[in-house]
């Protein structure tokens, strides 16, 4: 199965990710800005299950190119790896958008929690990021790549439960204040881009599966 180096780094990697704010958080930030921890929190639950979605698809789907081709499955890490390198370069260079409060008048949390689920499932960069971020980490050498995934995507979603619960927690108070300043926008989209680019490099540097 796993080993316990590549859940370390990717650890790591993961809560590198998820502590510097990006769509998801910024998007529970405003929902708990604008409405309350309660909708926060509603909201983080619909944007985990959905990311678990995201992880299953991505562990089923990469493990059906694994059986049908190694040669294949390299050629998605590789892939990945570059569209890592994109993601990087494109957060650094493309401007911070800062959520508002003006949103409607509150919905439900039932409505919350169905909304942070479709707007995060019916997103296809999350699906994408799946695809690229988790074989990176996946040693088919090792055991099942399905179970190594999906493993590890449900350790993301873990670390992502509880950073954003956090996120939805203080946001109420401080979130906008906090998100708004210039200096805190430039700061994390060169964190956040730095992440990525590190891990695409450190991926196709790495190769398909030698450990």
């Amino acid at each position: 199965m796993l080993e316990l180096s590549s859940v370390c780094v990717f650890l790591l990697a993961a809560l590198g990710l998820l502590l510097i704010p990006g769509p998801a958080v910024l998007y529970i930030v405003t929902r708990s800005v604008a409405h309350g921890r309660k909708a926060g929190l509603a909201s983080v639950l619909g944007i985990e299950l959905a990311t678990l979605c995201h992880a299953a698809a991505a562990a089923f789907g990469l493990s059906v190119l694994l059986l049908a081709s190694s040669m294949a499955f390299s050629l998605v890490k590789y892939l990945g790896a570059a569209y890592l390198v994109y993601l990087g370069i494109r957060t650094i260079f493309t401007r911070s958008a800062t959520p508002t409060g003006n949103d409607v008048p509150a919905p439900s949390l039932s409505q919350m929690f169905r909304k942070g689920f479709l707007v995060n499932l019916l997103n296809p960069k999350t699906a994408l990021f799946f695809y690229a971020f988790l074989p990176q980490f996946v040693n088919p050498a090792r055991g099942s790549s399905i179970l190594q995934i999906l493993l590890l995507g449900v350790l993301f979603v873990l670390l992502a439960t509880m950073t954003d619960s956090t996120y939805a927690l203080v946001s109420s108070g401080v979130g906008r204040m906090i998100t708004q300043r210039a200096s805190f926008q430039r700061i994390q989209k060169y964190v956040t881009g730095g992440i990525y680019i590190f891990l695409g490099v450190a991926a196709a540097v790495s190769g398909s599966g030698k450990r």
